[in-house]
């Protein structure tokens, strides 16, 4: 049987700051996020079975990204651990959705953090093809299993 890439698009706004960066991205700002997730697999071969010829049900992947990252990235501001505690304390007292990671917040970071998350997810069978993440429209970061 062949192997099949199927890719879902997903949308959520965050903002983050990078802690002690040289320009304007120091300060919090928001970005319109899409993000692209890739999984690769056999398709199911059982005629009669309601999900035969599926790799994975879109609704599954949908649901597991949903679950896992847009329902706690969205309207979050994420901030590198490294900021001082007494900015983090602030930042709690005017938004309920901060996310303190450790690393810095930047597209590249976030495609390897996103994968890490969804890896373990995944149903057997169903392999983590790629992430690609828009930051904005014409700016984006992937990653693909192969390279890691």
């Amino acid at each position: 049987m062949s192997k099949i890439r199927i890719t879902k698009r997903f949308h959520f706004e965050m903002a983050h700051t990078l802690y002690e960066y040289d320009g304007l991205c120091r300060n919090i700002h928001g970005h319109s996020y899409y993000l692209e997730v890739t999984v690769t697999g056999e398709p199911r071969n059982e005629p009669g079975h309601p999900k035969d010829g599926m790799v994975i049900d879109f609704g599954e992947l949908k649901n597991l990204v949903k679950t896992n990252i847009v329902n706690v990235f969205d309207h979050a501001l994420m901030v590198n651990q490294l900021i001082p505690e007494e900015q983090k304390a602030l930042l709690q007292k005017v938004t309920s959705r901060v996310i303190v990671v450790g690393f810095q917040p930047t597209s590249e970071n976030l495609v390897v953090y996103i994968a890490s998350i969804l890896q373990p997810l995944l149903p057997l069978g169903v392999t983590l093809y790629s992430i690609r993440l828009y930051e904005t429209e014409t700016s984006f970061a992937e990653w693909f299993a192969e390279d890691n």
